[in-house]
């Protein structure tokens, strides 16, 4: 990548994925696709991240990631069961190694950044 200023417009031209299959976790609304933004030793990666309610499901983050709600909420659970509810403007940060469930009451958006390789398997679908 360039030295520079680029914008993305991932909101409008980017399908997202829908997690109910790609997790199997049959019930869950939630969709996601992202991109990565360098190749090199310090990997980084922007997504778009949706999720209405439904079920609950469990995620484990490898790395650092934070999340930016823009639309509504997302209920995150963490494994000693603290709640935490991010609403518009509000930043979830993730550290590395640690499990969440989100919450089947989640109902928004957000976008994010996380400190690893782009996952082949949410990237825009096709």
């Amino acid at each position: 990548m360039s030295p520079g200023v680029e914008f993305e417009y991932f909101y409008d031209s980017v399908k997202l994925n829908d997690l109910s299959k790609l997790l199997e976790v049959e019930g869950l609304k939630s969709d996601m696709a992202e991109v990565a933004v360098t190749n090199n030793s310090a990997p980084l990666t922007i997504g778009h991240f949706t999720m209405s309610p439904g079920v609950e499901f469990e995620y484990f983050y490898d790395s650092v990631e934070y999340k930016v709600v823009t639309k509504g909420k997302i209920v995150v659970r963490d494994t000693d069961g603290n709640k935490y509810v991010a609403e518009v403007g509000d930043v979830i940060l993730f550290s590395p190694n640690v499990t969440v469930i989100f919450d089947a009451e989640s109902d928004g958006e957000a976008i994010y950044t996380a400190h690893r390789q782009a996952a082949e398997d949410f990237a825009p679908a096709k």
